[in-house]
């Protein structure tokens, strides 16, 4: 065992349980590359939407890490991705974030590739080069739901169980028939890890998030409902109940809080399930009201929203009319570039069907508030003052999850994982 994984399998060690993570966690150089190799280069990641590579030829590129990935459609229409990097002397081959391509070209030395990835031209070299040997590097490729993963891995982890969970969830949003009306991306000055464990509590959703709470019931976790609250989740679930039955639909989260997620215990770092909203929001707009056309196969307005993750890199909350997506890809010990996506109907007209200024709002808030609550906790957690305090039963169950399963997926073998990974008791 190398010195540095036995330095890091001791730093795995010391989270204390039902607590957060000591401040190395979110700061340290070294930690950071490994999590890059363990998590980032170890499981699937969320690319992109299929609708963005409608025609063969057509791309998009990302980096995970140094590591430079192109996304394209090839001649048979089939989705693929390759390392965005010339055989010949590295240079990254695609540059923009999205484009079309007849062929690849290196903008180096010509070398050129078709859009199957093969090696099919190199000008001035010299005779007996094996163009057969010489194509791109190809990237582990999965397209599920309108959604498009690629693995990094050498043998990357199953995908049928993703695929299962998601098609069925998704199939009546119609991420396949959607567009991109606005994307937005963000620099957020904060470890990734940060902005995670912000995602899996609304804890402090009543002070951060005004507009947000007002649509969800996210934060009234059984604790802590009044009886007028648990009255009015009760009517939204008897409202929805036969009406989403009858189009297929089922309420998957049936009570206040946030859905348990992740399951280190069972493997799962992806889920989806649907809930209602508060009574009178059809959607998550700033006053409940309709934004756009509905989505995919919707008739009806009253669908709740749908909410599904993966982990490290992907969430969205759909509802019936647009959906906001993310997707995470690390920056560094103290950055996350994350790109927000709002999605309507691939055939809703800007400015007839819809209007940026009443689409974006609710979740660019919601954003803006999150990233800035990272930035600072940051900030927070890189002061020698800082340690970890305890996690709360009732509020920060899945807090507690995210950081067991990221201790899992980071342990080597060499560290007590045991003590590591025991699991916070949550109070309901």
């Amino acid at each position: 065992m190398s010195a540095l994984t036995s330095d890091l399998d001791a730093l795995l060690a010391t989270r204390q349980d039902g607590h957060g993570m000591p401040r190395a966690f979110y700061h340290t150089d070294a930690l950071y590359a490994y999590e890059l190799e363990r998590i980032w280069r170890g499981g699937w990641l969320f690319a992109g939407f299929v609708f963005e590579i409608p025609k063969p030829g057509d791309y998009i590129t990302l980096a995970v890490g140094d590591t430079p990935i192109l996304v394209l459609r090839d001649d048979q229409g089939q989705v693929r991705a390759f390392h965005n990097v010339c055989r010949h002397r590295g240079t990254m081959l695609c540059r923009s974030e999205s484009g079309h391509v007849r062929s690849i070209v290196c903008p180096y030395h010509s070398w050129t590739y078709s859009r199957q990835g093969e090696l099919v031209a190199c000008q001035g070299m010299h005779e007996g080069v094996d163009k057969s040997t010489l194509g791109l590097r190809p990237v582990a490729t999965e397209v599920c739901a309108g959604l498009v993963y690629v693995s990094l891995a050498a043998t990357p982890p199953a995908f049928a169980p993703v695929r299962e969970a998601f098609e069925s969830a998704a199939r009546p949003q119609g991420f396949d028939r959607a567009k991109i009306a606005k994307a937005v991306d963000y620099d957020v000055e904060a470890n990734w890890k940060l902005v995670w464990e912000n995602n899996r509590e609304c804890f402090h959703c009543p002070r951060c998030h005004p507009q947000y709470v007002k649509a969800n019931f996210d934060v009234y976790d059984e604790t802590f409902a009044s009886e007028a609250i648990r009255q009015k989740m009760a009517a939204a679930i008897a409202r929805t109940e036969s009406k989403w039955t009858a189009q297929g639909l089922a309420i998957t989260h049936a009570q206040g809080g946030l859905a348990t997620f992740p399951d280190p215990d069972q493997g799962l770092w992806y889920a989806a399930d649907r809930t209602v909203l508060a009574e009178g929001w059809e959607t998550e707009s700033m006053d409940g009201q309709r934004v756009a056309p509905l989505m995919g196969t919707y008739q009806d307005a009253d669908v709740g929203v749908l909410r599904m993750r993966s982990l490290p890199n992907f969430w969205v909350h759909a509802s019936c009319d647009h959906a906001v997506a993310a997707r995470l890809l690390p920056g560094g010990p103290r950055t996350t570039r994350i790109r927000g996506y709002w999605l309507v109907h691939e055939d809703a007209r800007e400015g007839e069907d819809y209007t940026l200024d009443k689409l974006l709002p609710f979740w660019s808030l919601t954003n803006e508030q999150d990233w800035d609550i990272c930035k600072w906790q940051q900030k927070g957690v890189d002061s020698t003052a800082y340690e970890p305090g305890p996690l709360s039963r009732v509020k920060e169950y899945n807090v507690d999850a995210f950081i067991r399963w990221y201790l899992r997926e980071m342990g080597s073998g060499g560290a007590d994982e045991g003590a590591a990974v025991r699991p916070l008791t949550r109070v309901a």
